[in-house]
């Protein structure tokens, strides 16, 4: 099967666009024919433009990780995939920051004593609207799911190793407690 022009326009698009591109150019010929490959058989078989370019995303996002691993350029770890080239921090050269200077009028600082009470009392509030739903339903894990993501910093990935379910669970459970706070809130 031939491919049409327009498919090859938008198959070049997506690799040029996919993060791992950019310090891989040189392996450009080989993301494609790999995309090609992997996609050429259902091509015919999607007819929407959207569904078309979602699929094709995902293609060449394998398709780049495929080759990228092939060429030595990247390896598996336990936390996803990093670069062979990456240099390590002793072998790097000494960077002087002395010249860098930090601008602090962006950060918005309360400017009076009721700012700062009316900001813990939101914090508080929310805190214990969290507290309240996670006790209506404690076998969801709310509070422990909402500590270990916004406070100890953890991503959904790590949090479902933990508890020992699934990362999309944690994504639907983090989202149902933010819709219940906010339909609490308004």
């Amino acid at each position: 099967m031939e491919l049409a022009q327009d498919k090859i326009d938008l198959i070049s698009k997506i690799i040029k666009n996919d993060r791992k591109y950019p310090n891989n150019e040189d392996l450009y010929d080989d993301f494609f024919n790999e995309t090609c490959k992997r996609s050429v058989a259902i091509l015919g078989a999607i007819d929407t433009e959207s569904t078309l370019e979602t699929y094709l995303r995902r293609v060449v996002t394998t398709s780049i990780i495929n080759v990228l691993k092939d060429s030595g350029r990247l390896r598996r770890t336990r936390s996803g995939y990093m670069s062979t080239n990456e240099v390590a921090l002793d072998d790097s050269p000494a960077v002087d920051y002395s010249d860098v200077v930090i601008n602090y009028s962006d950060i918005k600082i309360p400017e009076n004593p009721e700012e700062i009470v009316i900001q813990k009392e939101i914090l508080t509030f929310v805190a214990d609207t969290i507290k309240k739903i996670d006790e209506e339903d404690p076998d969801k894990n709310y509070l422990h799911i909402y500590t270990l993501r916004y406070d100890k910093g953890m991503t959904q990935k790590e949090i479902s190793e933990e508890i020992g379910i699934s990362q999309s669970e944690i994504s639907k459970r983090l989202y149902k407690l933010m819709e219940k706070v906010r339909d609490v809130i308004e």
